[in-house]
């Protein structure tokens, strides 16, 4: 397995790292997180295509991008991926083919090959698509021992629309995958968070899909509002600073919702996935050192889970992390860096939602204001 990475400012490739020599010509993957409004442009897209004739090419828009220990605006990254041993099989959907999001996912992973597959990679729009949904469908055919991973695209800070392209231009509505195949892959995954839950442990009394009107009977945004005291004054915005912790039942581990919206005509808020009622829930509040200290914990977990030196790590961590750690946000990724090392090639995206098991090789779940971490190395 031979991997490199690009940086491209403005469209234009400015800095590379390709320490094996792999031959761009034949490739066989090419997978670009960047600007919208860089990936839109059908010029980049076919620039990349005669850069790498024989790769397949998977193209998301972000909301910062990854490349080694810093995180960039307005750009794009390529990894570029080279198999000695193993082998790739992809496949693309229009989420408005299908009556909502579950349905487009098992029809996604329905498309694959099941036979030797290792790792699915998901990119989705991250506009439309119902992030729990969608793992839900994933889940619903997943082979078992396959690691399910990956994220929803993301639009800077803007969440205006969102990009997704498999060989083509990013256009929004597609989500695709990029089926992993070969016995000679080896793989390991993780997800943290570090958000400090605070106050009662509360349950999800009515609610739709990803909109909560009643936590314990009482009104949820009232009861939001008296949680974050001075900070209500600063809703939405302030609501990265406080998500919620959310338990589907006594035995499930918790993963983390943020607020996207409220509405205070209707006492109403609107959230980057589902909170079925009868979940439970507990707010939740940032503190700094322990999302640093959460990035530290993933990449530990990817170590112990394989302790070989992976050739490739791709970090997916949310939006609402990087708009909250602010000029702190790249000690997220140096911190990863320093707990893998220097081997491995490190990219990847700022997203409106992470997928990522919560426990080794099981069903993916949909995180919110999570740092999530796949390595893959291969075998020779």
């Amino acid at each position: 397995m031979k991997v490199a990475k690009l940086l491209f400012i403005n469209g234009e490739s400015q800095y590379e790292r390709n320490d094996e020599n792999l031959d761009y010509q034949k490739a066989q993957l090419v997978i670009g997180y960047g600007a919208r409004h860089i990936i839109e442009d059908s010029s980049f897209f076919l620039q990349l295509k005669e850069k790498f004739p024989n790769a397949e090419i998977a193209l998301s828009s972000s909301s910062g991008e990854i490349f080694s220990n810093e995180v960039y605006d307005d750009t794009v990254v390529l990894t570029i991926i080279g198999f000695s041993k193993s082998h790739i099989k992809t496949s693309q959907i229009n989420t408005q083919d299908f009556p909502n999001s579950f349905e487009a996912g098992k029809s996604l992973l329905e498309k694959l090959p099941k036979e030797h597959l290792k790792w699915v990679f998901v990119l989705s729009d991250g506009s439309f698509v119902n992030g729990s949904q969608l793992v839900q469908g994933l889940n619903s055919v997943r082979p078992e021992n396959v690691l399910i991973s990956g994220g929803l695209a993301g639009d800077g800070d803007k969440f205006e629309k969102t990009a997704v392209g498999l060989n083509q231009t990013p256009v929004p509505n597609q989500i695709l995958a990029i089926g992993f195949y070969g016995e000679n892959l080896e793989l390991s995954h993780a997800s943290y968070g570090g958000w400090e839950s605070f106050g009662l442990e509360r349950t999800v009394t009515q609610s739709h899909n990803n909109i909560l009107y009643e936590i314990d009977h009482r009104n949820a945004l009232d009861l939001y509002k008296k949680y974050l005291g001075k900070y209500a004054e600063g809703l939405p915005g302030s609501a990265l600073l406080f998500p919620l912790s959310l338990k589907s039942d006594d035995h499930s581990s918790p993963v983390v919702r943020t607020i996207l919206s409220i509405n205070e005509k209707n006492n109403m808020m609107v959230f980057a996935g589902d909170l079925p009622e009868g979940s439970k829930v507990r707010f939740m509040k940032a503190n700094m050192d322990r999302l640093i200290d959460a990035a530290n914990d993933a990449a530990s977990q990817c170590l112990e889970m394989n302790p070989t030196k992976p050739k490739l790590a791709i970090i997916i961590s949310c939006v609402g992390r990087k708009l909250v750690l602010g000029d702190r946000t790249n000690e997220e990724v140096e911190v990863i860096k320093d707990v893998l090392g220097s081997s491995p090639l490190i990219t990847g995206f700022y997203s409106y939602g992470e997928i990522s098991p919560l426990k080794p090789f099981e069903d993916c779940a949909l995180h919110n204001q999570t740092i999530t971490i796949t390595t893959i190395n291969e075998t020779e």
